[in-house]
């Protein structure tokens, strides 16, 4: 069976938005570029100012830049449910061991990014669980890994993602853990809270 590179209900997910998004007024095209380890996809779509990376990764409203043409999809059957686009694009390629696609907003448009790599599996080492286990005990350990591996995974992933993964309904839960990690040296935070990126120290596993 062939296997595609990026799975194509993420990929279908990524065409439909930047057809919907479009900014139809600037005459530019949406492109698509194929490289030996990535595919990326470039649209001329607009964003409000309070728009940011980390709010469409998260829970959020659907606001498309072209309601008829985003209508038009959905009575036609393309657009299944609004506003969740970038959440099943992301979970696409989770589901098939992939890294999440990486957003990048720019004046003038929205990147997308699939990576071709594999995501490399998070293995407890036995530093990890004789350092760790002891002290957070074997719950704590467990979800915090697990954190741990939705980080590495996408690095823009947002605390309300995670407090998902952690199957948590509030983010405050969530953030007892992240403080943790930090206090452990296990992850630090690059950039601004909104917009920037986590990262995994591979070091101290």
């Amino acid at each position: 069976m062939e296997t595609w590179p990026v799975p194509l209900p993420a990929l279908r997910e990524a065409v439909l938005n930047a057809v919907v998004h479009k900014d139809y007024t600037s005459g530019a095209p949406i492109q698509i570029s194929v490289y030996a380890d990535k595919l990326m996809i470039w649209n001329s779509g607009r964003l409000s100012p309070e728009w940011t990376v980390e709010r469409l990764l998260g829970k959020h409203a659907s606001a498309p830049f072209n309601p008829d043409v985003a209508n038009a999809f959905f009575r036609g059957g393309q657009i299944e449910s609004w506003g969740r686009g970038i959440e099943r694009m992301v979970q696409a390629c989770l589901d098939a061991g992939l890294q999440a696609p990486v957003l990048q907003l720019e004046d003038g448009g929205v990147w997308v990014m699939f990576a071709f790599v594999p995501a490399k599996p998070l293995v407890r080492g036995e530093k990890w669980g004789e350092k760790w286990g002891e002290k957070w005990g074997e719950k704590a350990t467990a979800t915090r890994m697990a954190l741990l591996q939705a980080m590495r995974r996408n690095p823009q992933i947002s605390t309300v993602a995670l407090a998902a993964v952690a199957g948590m309904a509030s983010t405050s839960g969530v953030e007892k853990h992240l403080k943790a990690l930090r206090e452990a040296g296990c992850i630090r935070r690059v950039g601004p809270a909104k917009g920037g990126t986590w990262e995994v120290i591979e070091d101290i596993l």
